[in-house]
């Protein structure tokens, strides 16, 4: 009876270990197959040809017959145009126009007449494409006497310039996706860049003057590097360069918070309507739309103009952190007002600029997943797909002080790991039942040979 019990234990122990090893190998099959293949994926954003955007019609017909440009709903680039014989070019183009009373020089030579007023901190100044307007917005620290003055300069201009009051303040913002502290403060490394020789952090031009130094921790022990040239007010860029001169691995990664990351494949400048994605230390990733082009900010720190105007929301922590659609670099972030509680308005320094400025490439992701220095950045500044189906682009892991555990990695059932240690574990089941199988055989031999020979 006894023994009879032994074998039952060995034989359900095998049939199980057995299991094990099929199981084990299914879920690594099932892994290996769910993996990605290591190659980037071009930004589906920005495929449209040149020759059909918005912004290439508008410099085609120019700034008398056309009033800027932005996406509709469902992604089709439309065209302010102020006559027929434009609107007919437009249309031919594939893309829809709509008539407007008043061109771009309009609109043009009103912001000009607000930059050369006397400059009231707490206000900014947009061109809304989509509604024919350039709207003067003031924060709550614009006095009653200030705002008077400036809604009796554009009662002067027309009917096409809208005043408008803005919750909050316009401040800049500090902090950022990955924080970088110093003396001058705290902010956040936006894009990678490089000139060829060395590499540099892109981030907002507030964050500090020339020679801020940069470090990743509290203490001041982990020198990132040194901030070489910076552009504020004016325009809001700056450079910090690396002290070991080089960005390292995963360069073309920006963070997106939990270990996670986006991988960048180019830059570019947005539309009009399209669908940005904004990382911050402080409030995450948060979406949201471009609202207008070539704002002007009157911070109290000095004028800043040509930032992207977006709804995104932003809070103070998020300054410099990077602004992308569908893997593609487009701003860094500058200021703003409002909060992720109740909403806000959030600018940011178009990144295409301030590399043009700062004589600096961007550090994509090459076809291998790879990141690369030299790739010229792409022009194309429209959709291909309608705004509210873009993404922030191919997912990549975040190296460094954000990369996962081998242990959280081993516990994924996503990756291999589970399914090698039910293999292990299955392997040293079956050894063990041989191992124990031998032993009382052995013993079984030995009782029978004491026995028989006395």
């Amino acid at each position: 009876m006894r023994h009879a019990r032994r074998r039952l234990v060995r034989r359900v122990t095998r049939l199980a270990a057995v299991g094990g090893l099929l199981l084990g190998g299914t879920m690594v099959t099932r892994a290996v197959a769910s993996e990605p293949d290591g190659t980037s994926v071009a930004p589906r954003t920005y495929a449209a040809s040149a020759a059909d955007t918005g912004s290439e019609l508008v410099a085609r017909l120019g700034t008398s017959r056309t009033a800027g440009s932005w996406l509709s709903a469902a992604g089709k680039p439309v065209v302010a145009v102020t006559d027929e014989e434009a609107a007919a070019a437009v249309r031919k183009a594939g893309a829809e126009a709509k008539m407007v009373d008043h061109s771009m020089d309009d609109l043009k030579s009103a912001t000009s007449t607000l930059r050369s007023a006397p400059r009231v901190a707490g206000t900014a100044w947009v061109m809304d494409y989509r509604s024919n307007e350039v709207v003067v917005k003031g924060d709550s620290t614009v006095s009653a006497a200030d705002w008077s003055r400036m809604t009796q300069l554009a009662d002067g201009m027309g009917g096409f310039v809208r005043m408008e009051r803005a919750e909050g303040t316009f401040t800049t913002r500090l902090n950022g996706a990955l924080p970088l502290l110093s003396t001058a403060g705290r902010c956040s490394a936006g894009f990678n860049v490089t000139d060829g020789r060395r590499d540099f952090i892109l981030t907002a031009g507030h964050c500090g003057p020339d020679g801020s130094v940069w470090f990743a921790d509290t203490r001041g022990t982990q020198q990132i590097g040194q901030t070489i040239k910076q552009n504020f007010p004016g325009s809001d860029f700056s450079l910090v360069q690396y002290a070991s001169g080089k960005a390292g691995a995963g360069a073309e990664v920006v963070s997106i918070g939990e270990g996670k990351g986006v991988r960048i494949t180019g830059a570019a400048d947005p539309a009009v309507g399209q669908r940005v994605f904004r990382s911050g230390s402080t409030s995450g990733l948060r979406d949201g739309e471009v609202t207008a082009l070539n704002a002007t900010v009157n911070y109290p720190e000095g004028t800043v103009t040509g930032l992207i105007e977006t709804n995104v929301c932003a809070e103070p922590g998020d300054s410099g952190g990077p602004m992308f659609s569908e893997g593609v670099a487009l701003g860094v972030t500058s200021g703003g007002s409002g909060d992720c509680a109740s909403g806000g308005t959030t600018f940011f320094q178009p990144v295409t600029k301030a590399m043009g400025a700062l004589n600096v490439k961007l550090i994509v992701a090459a076809p291998n997943g790879s990141g690369q220095g030299a790739a010229p950045a792409p022009s194309a500044t429209q959709s291909a797909i309608a705004p509210g189906e873009a993404s922030p682009g191919s997912s990549a892991p975040i190296t460094g002080e954000g990369a996962v555990t081998l242990l959280a990695r081993l516990a994924d059932p996503k990756n291999v790991g589970p399914g090698l240690l039910v293999i292990a574990g299955s392997l040293c089941a079956l050894v063990a039942t041989r191992f124990i199988r031998a032993e009382q055989d052995r013993k079984a031999y030995r009782r029978h040979y004491s026995a028989t020979w006395g």
